[in-house]
């Protein structure tokens, strides 16, 4: 009985981050049918001057990604908001410790909310783009930024672009702002910004201190018990 020959056909192609090689058996005499396969599209990372071309020219929209709270202090005229990150208003007991901790320290000194991630925020923006829309992500430091742009590829969105190192590293009068501050400034508040590095390094050892204590009280008892009394 003769068999059914099979012949291979290899088709090569290359996306932005690794080459990938599909190799398709089909008999001899029946049509070739292709599997789909997706090509992941790469975030372009620009610098203020950069991003303002891309707006003007390319027609990019501006997404911001931070908290309410830093988008309040300054953000950039007719830009769109959607956070990565929302309040955490939680109430298990877990969520109150950390949340008394982080006002008592981080929130106290350096005006930082108490946030988780936002479960909605990829929903959020297709609500109101669609995939093939192009979207200029914006943050404070340029790590949430990166991070919501990741989220966004994962989710099918081909044209994102990230301002590197985020709005700390704009020059006043680079773009038209709504806000209280400088967008370079959004980022500062609590003691830090009112006494500036004084508080900051007070800020920095009372929390070295009470993680100390906290996790190594025994050795914490010692070094009290050496402190010479009156």
């Amino acid at each position: 009985m003769g068999g059914v020959g099979v012949s291979c056909s290899t088709l090569s192609s290359t996306s932005h981050f690794q080459p990938s090689r599909l190799v398709f058996k089909v008999p001899h005499g029946q049509p070739l049918q292709r599997r789909s396969f997706k090509i992941k599209a790469e975030v372009n990372y620009v610098n203020a001057e950069e991003a303002k071309k891309l707006i003007a020219v390319e027609e990019y929209t501006i997404l911001d990604v931070r908290d309410k709270t830093q988008f309040e202090r300054a953000h950039i005229e007719s830009c769109k908001h959607v956070p990565l990150f929302i309040e955490n208003q939680d109430n298990d007991i877990g969520t109150i410790v950390n949340r008394t901790l982080h006002n008592n320290f981080s929130g106290l000194f350096y005006g930082l909310p108490f946030t988780k991630r936002n479960p909605e925020f990829v929903q959020g923006v297709k609500s109101q783009f669609s995939q093939d829309k192009k979207l200029l992500l914006v943050c404070q430091e340029g790590l949430r930024s990166a991070a919501a742009a990741s989220k966004l590829e994962e989710a099918g969105f081909q044209n994102i672009a990230c301002i590197t190192s985020g709005l700390q590293s704009v020059k006043p009068g680079t773009f038209n702002t709504v806000g209280s501050t400088e967008l370079q400034d959004a980022g500062k508040a609590g003691l830090v910004q009112i006494q500036g590095k004084v508080s900051a390094v007070l800020g920095t050892v009372l929390i070295c201190a009470f993680l100390f204590i906290t996790f190594f009280p025994d050795q914490a008892e010692k070094l009290l018990q050496m402190v010479p009394s009156g």
